[in-house]
């Protein structure tokens, strides 16, 4: 048996866990000493920021979803959300009054979820004017009118991302997502309509019943709109979720369904940015953001923010109590409480080092090794003496300078990335009890 076959990476199972921040939010612990905002953003480089809003609300919470939200709000939760959500926002912009924003974007939940004045009062409590800082917000296409896509447009969002995830009504049903065709096609040719610079999709493979035939047929389905971006996510099965009691094997499935969809996007024309993410053409203008180097500001319960050292959020919870719990919390909380960091996890030199290099690898441009040493002051090979053995696997390839993952690197993402996690990551996250 050769090392090839030995390696964990390529014998196991291909979907380890979906690597979109590290650490994740189950690494996160009450803080021993909460920290105002003014103290933790101290010396943090703010000229070149990512402002997140979340809106934790939906119609209906999907079998597949282990997102922070809780469906269908009454319209007094809705404003009593929106009171806390100003509070917080003044009392940041109070905490950390000098920051410039590079990114802004809303998400959820469905932000579209909201009336047309509440989703319009949002962008006014984040203080961010689209029409100057590229902006997104997610959708879903039953909560897609002409009211709420005109005033996307107005406001200068330069990018809506609508969750489809499959355009074939029995698996998205069967994937605990109720959606009639009729309804996305209706959405998709309003969007499509407003000229947004970037529309992007969202489809899932791995769903019950899927096959290579009718999941291609979505993805070409998708592409008769234009679609400047397409994510495709594999199913995985969580706790607390929706089809989190299933046992079912699919590995082999997933792989299919993900290689055939790679190369139809291939040969349409798209770029693989990373294993989820397709592009056709450039990204909109505007300031440049580094996910590697630049912190965030997240706003509102189920937001992440971060810097060097620390990441910080509200607690996490999918589980439908237990999110009630955390918004009521969050609704009593004062202008004090929402400036004041006191749940989290703090990132030693070590750690950054590991997030630098995750949120490197795992896309098609790379680890550039310059630039590494530049912000470390090593070289990321003496710091990971596994990149060279990656390569040798074919995972990574060493290219003027930078580590890139090669196809069957981006293939192996999810199996690749938690590789990187330190023991601390890993101990935390395992002891953590889905809630």
């Amino acid at each position: 048996m050769t090392v090839t076959d030995r390696h964990p990476i390529l014998a196991g199972s291909p979907y380890g866990g979906y690597v979109y921040a590290y650490p994740h939010k189950t690494a996160y612990r009450p803080l021993v000493l909460p920290r105002p905002l003014a103290d933790v953003w101290a010396g943090e480089p703010r000229s070149s920021l990512s402002l997140y809003v979340h809106v934790p609300f939906c119609t209906m919470r999907c079998g597949f979803c282990n997102l922070f939200t809780t469906p269908n709000p009454t319209d007094s939760l809705t404003a009593l959300y929106l009171d806390a959500l100003r509070r917080e926002a003044d009392a940041v912009r109070a905490a950390v009054p000098d920051a410039t924003f590079a990114r802004f974007a809303i998400g959820g939940g469905t932000p579209t979820y909201l009336k047309e004045a509440d989703l319009d009062a949002v962008f006014d409590i984040a203080g961010v004017d689209p029409r100057r800082v590229p902006t997104g917000v997610e959708v879903s296409p039953d909560t897609v009118t002409l009211g709420k896509v005109s005033l996307l447009k107005a406001r200068g969002v330069s990018r809506v991302s609508v969750g489809i995830q499959s355009f074939v009504e029995a698996e998205a049903a069967a994937s605990g997502r109720a959606q009639s065709r009729r309804d996305v096609d209706a959405a998709l040719a309003l969007l499509g309509g407003a000229g947004f610079p970037t529309l992007n999709l969202d489809l899932i493979y791995g769903l019950p019943g899927q096959t290579v035939s009718t999941w291609l047929a979505s993805l070409r389905e998708a592409l008769t709109y234009s679609p400047t971006e397409l994510f495709l996510y594999p199913l995985y099965v969580r706790p607390l979720t929706g089809l989190g009691r299933s046992r079912k094997a699919w590995d082999d499935e997933r792989l299919a369904l993900y290689r055939a969809g790679r190369d139809l996007l291939l040969e349409a024309g798209y770029a693989q940015v990373s294993m989820r993410m397709f592009r056709r053409g450039r990204e909109p203008g505007g300031p440049s953001y580094c996910c590697q180097e630049d912190g965030m500001i997240g706003l509102g319960c189920g937001a992440r923010s971060y810097t060097r050292s620390l990441h910080y959020s509200h607690e996490y919870a999918v589980g439908a109590k237990n999110v009630r719990a955390i918004i009521a919390d969050y609704l009593a909380r004062d202008a004090d409480q929402l400036a004041t960091a006191s749940h989290g996890f703090a990132l030693d030199a070590d750690e950054r080092r590991r997030r630098y290099v995750l949120q490197s690898i795992l896309n098609a441009d790379g680890l550039d090794a310059a630039r590494y040493a530049a912000v470390f002051d090593t070289d990321p090979a003496a710091d990971f003496p596994d990149l060279p053995a990656f390569a040798d696997l074919g995972l990574l390839a060493l290219a003027d300078g930078r580590w890139v993952p090669t196809p069957l690197g981006l293939e192996r993402s999810d199996a690749l990335g938690p590789w990187f996690f330190s023991s601390r990551v890993r101990t935390r996250s395992g002891e953590y009890e889905p809630r």
